[in-house]
């Protein structure tokens, strides 16, 4: 016996139990929003098998979903196969807008939503994009121009990130490389990582990330909110070294069955995310009248995509990068700096050398206070890098004229980075705040004091003998001493160990022979730090948990002081004489 109900009719008296399958006759379109209610998707060509309907049953699903095409051949052809999977014994909703012939107990759930309209979207991936412009008149109250910020921390997942992983995703689908169940492998600083474990909860994928290990923890935790798997690397390695991120990365690739690396550093879809999208909207916003376009530079994805844009709109718009010290876009050779996201110690193939007409250097230092100032002064909330471009973007609009239209993009939030860039002990502690404490001394004087008659770092290189830094130690009359990778100055990533007297002599008493081992055998911790701006009873808590510490002045180390230097310092005592 068959019934003529109305869908409305039908949803009053079936209790909806999620749908495990949803069978799709002769590839019919599926709105999104029942697509992604099914587990599990089967396509059929006209009549249903008896070896489908068997292999249905084998799973005991709590529903089947069934969609047809549209027209009277496409309801006739829907409520044939709900009746066959009902007739199975299977708990069958049939999807249809209208009155639709079927038998008792099938359940009827209209296709589209035929209420007023809702203003919702329909996945979070769809809100990727279209960020503000904000206008930066407090911070940017010395130029002569207009100073706009690009927000793009309003992305979904707080960064520009979200842009390229998106992009990126949908062409290895498009391509073949990304096949349903697979797992998305990529070395990232994190806000890659955010933008791919977001598409990736959306549809279906797993997630595993390389990240250097001076990444911010918060960073960590929320790529592991997100499911995701995370391997923490050495930051302090060659690029090519087996234990760097991208290497680790390259492996878990080789040997994870399914697995597809975006490769944000070679892989075109990196730019053209903005070629399509960012430069667009900045053009649109500005109404053409941008001038200038400053970018923090990581892999060169947003400056090169969005830079390209704008010049072939307008080939007079300046197209500036920003870029820590250390980093080979501003000149340096690659080594280490404090900030997180930008700047590298190689030449990502998705950079376009071409595009940008300056680069600047701007310091650890420069980069964080000026992340401060942004947050404090304009409401904005942001992070290292952002604080990276907006100094870059001060430094230019100093220069530029009155109708001047300075756009800096703001790559990301700073509520990644409240336990460094936002702490205020970590900040001191890395020698960029001063704070003066019991005496109105600072570190720093005290190691002003005692440089007058020693070098500021006295240091050994790890592959520099046993014999060679004992000479040291006795030629400086000091006890310890650092173990660094390069010459001062050197920033704190490069500092790998320390040696003490204590541990040569250990050594010595162990093998006798053993003067031309080289440091790094013998080498302990490197030594606990100390602000050059703090005020010295830190130094002295510190110090009375261990012999000496490592002063930092804006995260690069610049010396050694130990308890009698600061007994010395104190007591108004001549400093010691080397060798005493």
């Amino acid at each position: 016996m068959t019934t003529s109900r109305s869908a409305g009719t039908a949803r009053g008296e079936q209790r909806w139990a999620g749908m495990d399958v949803l069978v799709v006759i002769d590839s019919a379109p599926v709105p999104e929003d029942i697509a992604m209610r099914a587990r599990r998707r089967v396509d059929v060509a006209g009549e249903l098998s008896s070896a489908t309907i068997g292999e249905l049953r084998a799973h005991i699903p709590r529903s089947v979903g069934v969609v047809g095409p549209p027209g009277p051949a496409g309801d006739r052809a829907v409520a044939r196969t709900a009746d066959q999977l009902h007739h199975a014994g299977l708990p069958v909703v049939a999807y249809r807008d209208g009155a639709l012939d079927v038998e008792a107990g099938v359940g009827i759930h209209p296709l589209t939503d035929s209420g007023p309209p809702i203003r919702a979207a329909r996945s979070l991936i769809d809100l990727i994009g279209d960020t503000p412009l904000v206008r930066l008149d407090r911070i940017g109250r010395d130029l002569p121009g207009v100073l706009l910020g690009k927000l793009e921390l309003l992305n979904p997942g707080g960064s520009v990130k979200d842009r390229a992983a998106l992009r990126m995703v949908e062409a290895a689908e498009e391509e073949g490389r990304l096949q349903p169940g697979g797992t998305i492998v990529e070395p990232t600083s994190g806000n890659t990582g955010v933008g791919l474990a977001i598409v990736a909860a959306r549809r279906g994928y797993r997630c595993i990330f390389t990240m250097p290990d001076k990444i911010a923890r918060e960073k960590v935790a929320l790529l592991r909110a997100y499911g995701a798997e995370v391997v923490v690397c050495p930051t302090a390695v060659d690029p090519g070294h087996p234990d760097s991120y991208y290497s680790v990365a390259r492996r878990l690739t080789e040997t994870t069955p399914g697995a597809f690396q975006p490769d944000q550093y070679s892989n075109p879809h990196n730019p053209e995310a903005h070629l399509l999208t960012t430069g667009p909207e900045i053009w649109e916003q500005t109404s053409g009248r941008i001038t200038h376009l400053v970018a923090s530079i990581g892999t060169g994805g947003t400056i090169s995509g969005t830079g390209r844009y704008l010049k072939d709109r307008n080939p007079a718009i300046q197209v500036i990068g920003a870029d820590p010290a250390g980093s080979v876009y501003s000149g340096g050779t690659g080594r280490p700096y404090l900030v997180e996201g930008i700047g590298e110690d190689f030449w990502p193939a998705v950079y376009d050398r071409d595009i940008a007409d300056r680069v600047v250097m701007v310091s650890d230092r420069d980069s964080f206070l000026t992340a401060r100032r942004v947050t404090r002064e304009e409401g904005v909330l942001i992070g290292g890098s952002g604080g990276t471009a907006v100094w870059a973007a001060l430094e230019v609009g100093r220069d530029a004229g009155p109708d001047a239209v300075i756009v800096v993009v703001i790559p990301d939030s700073g509520r990644g980075y409240l336990s460094k860039v936002y702490d205020d002990m970590w900040m001191a502690d890395h020698g960029f705040l001063r704070a003066v404490g019991i005496g109105g001394n600072t570190v720093g004087e005290l190691l002003a004091a005692k440089a007058q008659v020693i070098p500021p770092l006295v240091h050994v290189h790890p592959d520099e003998t046993i014999r060679a830094a004992i000479a040291t130690l006795r030629e400086y009359g000091v006890s310890q001493m650092p173990v660094v990778k390069a010459e001062p100055p050197v920033s704190l990533a490069e500092v790998v160990g320390t040696v003490t007297d204590r541990d040569l002599l250990g050594q010595l008493v162990a093998d006798s022979r053993s003067l031309d081992e080289p440091v790094e055998t013998v080498m302990g911790p490197p030594l606990p730090m100390v602000g050059s701006g703090e005020p010295v009873d830190v130094a002295s808590a510190r110090l009375a948990e261990a012999a000496a510490v490592l002063v930092l002045d804006g995260g690069h180390p610049t010396g050694i002081i130990t308890r009698s230097d600061l007994l010395d310092f104190l007591s108004g005592s001549p400093t010691r004489e080397p060798g005493r």
